[in-house]
């Protein structure tokens, strides 16, 4: 019995660390530094930082210029504490260097890896998929943007 409670705890423990919500949460919503008790701390310096990273990443993402929706992709956003994106940004491939996108999109995760292990951050550990894509307009949209 006294194994059973020892395993009990082990698990317990690695669940609520993997549970806790990272202050970048999943998704563009959730892209807001740590709230500050009063001007601007280290942690939220550092994430304007990365902030700025996806921003020209972003501005390197074309989403217009597609024909066909086949022509749509999806780009993996960040590098969440537990593994995986934060999200998917949605681009045409026929508008967009891809290969600048993907560089970009690499320091992104890397700045973000780099401040998860000088914080440690915890996130939920479920993998995010890429969603589906849609073309409205000549627009590549990813699902829910």
């Amino acid at each position: 019995m006294r194994g059973f409670t020892r395993i009990s705890f082990v698990a317990a423990t690695l669940v609520s660390a993997c549970a806790q919500p990272a202050p970048n949460g999943g998704g563009p919503a959730d892209s807001a530094p740590p709230p500050a008790s009063g001007g601007f701390t280290g942690d939220q310096a550092d994430w304007a930082a990365i902030l700025r990273l996806e921003d020209q990443a972003k501005a390197i993402a074309k989403s217009s210029g597609c024909a066909r929706v086949s022509e749509c992709r999806t780009a993996p956003v960040g590098n969440r504490a537990c593994g995986g994106p934060r999200y998917y940004i949605a681009y045409c491939s026929t508008t967009t260097d891809s290969v600048t996108l993907f560089r970009k999109l690499g320091e992104v995760a890397e700045a973000e890896n780099a401040y998860n292990r000088k914080y440690g951050i915890a996130s939920t550990c479920e993998f995010r998929m890429p969603g589906p894509v849609t073309l409205a307009g000549g627009e590549c949209r990813a699902a829910g943007q």
